[in-house]
């Protein structure tokens, strides 16, 4: 009986696919104005829209600690 081992690329893309989708739902969430945590801290999450981004946070979702960092570009929303 053999065993197979699965292809290393196969799990690197699954890994992938379902962190893209995860962080997909947590953008939705956030965006959708629901109360989101970080998954890491438990803090809550904050969104930066581009008229309130400043040198030290552009627009995107972030935690107080740090752990969630997610830069969004928004210059398409900021244009309107």
């Amino acid at each position: 009986m053999t065993t197979t081992t699965p292809n290393p690329f196969t799990l690197l893309n699954q890994t992938t696919t379902a962190s893209f989708n995860e962080q997909k739902q947590l953008i939705k969430r956030v965006l959708q104005g629901k109360s989101v945590q970080c998954p890491q801290c438990k803090q809550a999450l904050t969104v930066i829209l581009p008229e309130k981004a400043n040198a030290a946070h552009a627009p995107g979702i972030y935690c107080a600690k740090g752990c969630t960092d997610i830069e969004l570009d928004m210059e398409a929303v900021a244009q309107r």
